[in-house]
């Protein structure tokens, strides 16, 4: 299977690295997961899933068919003994991290299972690969919420203090933490060639893209809405976020782990992966400009409800992504949209959903 990869004058050259490398995935049923999913599977890797049910219906992870041509597990990554059975029996070579709970209002009313799931799940994923000695590369999926949020209006870098407003936000600071001092403890930089093993922690912002069911997001509220014929009601449409495509990130993550598994001394630290600048735009821009595109007759309004508290304003600093990873964002955030109405328009449509999925990330590699 031909693989492609773009270098940093955006020439396309055939890559077969991924070809047959066993690629084991946590959280594969989620949004991100089932992209990431998709994309390997398609770049010719052999994948392990370890996942929960899917956590919405519907679901990208049923609606694309992403367990076709895989291992696709279930298993909670709370329970670390059947954790370390799956990586015993499996003997992946690379890993990513994504399942987690991911979102912030349902932090804070499960704080408990937040924590659980995103600290002791990472400790018991981290745990699992120091068991067996065949990982070489593991990305562990965090957040752009892990830094203490200060409302700057320029980008946090990966140096920056780690904190945490609401449960899910220190959750992920808690977790970049534990991931810091495993990878100082038992995989440093400076023994690479005793232990093999590099250990990266990834940190994006709002990711978006079609195929996204989740509760309380923008993109997810703002399609079931227009879908329903329902105004779209927004709690805080001043709030800035830097918005990106789910490739994006996925991108980096890819490239990152092709890195780590070459140089792993060079690239085992903390990354982020954020949209350029002029992508971070208030979520009432978001509403207007996707009725507007997708020329559909729906207004917003106000949500007054009592809701928690929620930042404002978040930016990502990825200097370091651009100049040592030669990685740099290649949808801006209109063709982001485009390609998140063209997805539900195709779903609408009662398309082949993989199809259209894979489609859309070979647009992406070859751009």
């Amino acid at each position: 299977m031909a693989v492609w990869t773009s270098t940093l004058e955006g020439v396309v050259v055939l890559d077969n690295f991924w070809n047959g490398k066993k690629v084991l995935i946590t959280g594969h049923t989620g949004f991100k997961g089932s992209w990431l999913s998709l994309w390997l599977k398609h770049l010719g890797a052999d994948l392990i899933g370890v996942s929960l049910d899917p956590p919405t219906k519907p679901s990208l992870y049923e609606q694309a068919n992403v367990a076709e041509g895989m291992i696709s597990l279930r298993e909670d990554i709370r329970n670390g003994d059947a954790v370390k059975a799956i990586f015993r029996k499996y003997k992946p070579e690379i890993v990513f991290h994504l399942a987690a709970q991911p979102l912030v209002r349902y932090s804070y009313q499960n704080p408990v299972e937040t924590y659980e799931t995103n600290v002791m799940g990472s400790l018991h994923v981290l745990e699992a690969v120091r068991c067996i000695n065949t990982v070489r590369s593991i990305i562990m999926v965090t957040t752009d919420k892990c830094y203490e949020n200060k409302e700057w209006v320029w980008g946090y870098r990966e140096n920056e203090p780690m904190g945490g407003h609401d449960p899910y936000s220190s959750s992920k600071g808690a977790a970049e933490l534990l991931i810091a001092s495993y990878r100082h403890s038992y995989f440093p930089s400076d023994k690479y060639s005793e232990h093999a093993t590099a250990v990266a922690s990834v940190r994006a912002g709002n990711v978006i893209g079609g195929g996204d069911w989740a509760e309380d997001r923008l993109i997810p509220d703002i399609i079931r809405a227009v879908k329903d014929d329902k105004k779209i009601r927004i709690r805080n449409p001043n709030s800035i976020r830097p918005w990106q495509h789910v490739l994006e990130p996925l991108s980096g993550y890819i490239q990152l782990a092709k890195s780590l598994h070459s140089d792993g001394a060079q690239f085992s630290e903390a990354w982020n992966f954020g949209p350029i600048d002029r992508d971070a735009k208030p979520v009432q821009w978001i509403v207007e400009y996707i009725t507007k595109k997708w020329g559909r007759e729906s207004s917003w309004e106000l949500d007054e409800g009592n809701h928690p508290h929620e930042a404002n304003y978040l930016k990502l600093d990825c200097s370091k992504a651009n100049e040592n990873l030669s990685w740099r964002p290649k949808w801006n955030l209109e063709m982001a949209l485009s390609k998140i109405i063209e997805w539900h328009e195709a779903e609408t449509n009662n398309a082949d959903m993989r199809e259209v999925s894979v489609k859309q990330i070979n647009e992406y590699m070859s751009r």
